[in-house]
């Protein structure tokens, strides 16, 4: 599943980012990496933007960078 599938409220386990070596260092410098968990805080209206919270940081993410990122839930 990708992180853009996510509800409000939801945790997630990160299972893998797949994008390219750019973007990838970016998010790997706010903490999104593999074994990482993360809660979907907020979505805007039309959906093109989602608030995570990951290691006690909030982070805002466009959905087409969070759709390359994999996810299973957390228990």
């Amino acid at each position: 599943m990708k992180l853009s599938d996510l509800k409000i409220k939801e945790r997630a386990e990160i299972i893998d980012v797949n994008c390219d070596k750019i973007l990838k260092n970016r998010l790997y410098s706010f903490g999104i990496i593999k074994g990482a968990f993360v809660t979907i805080e907020e979505l805007t209206l039309t959906k093109s933007t989602i608030e995570i919270k990951i290691n006690h940081s909030k982070i805002a993410l466009r959905l087409s960078e969070a759709s390359k990122i994999e996810v299973a839930y957390a228990n």
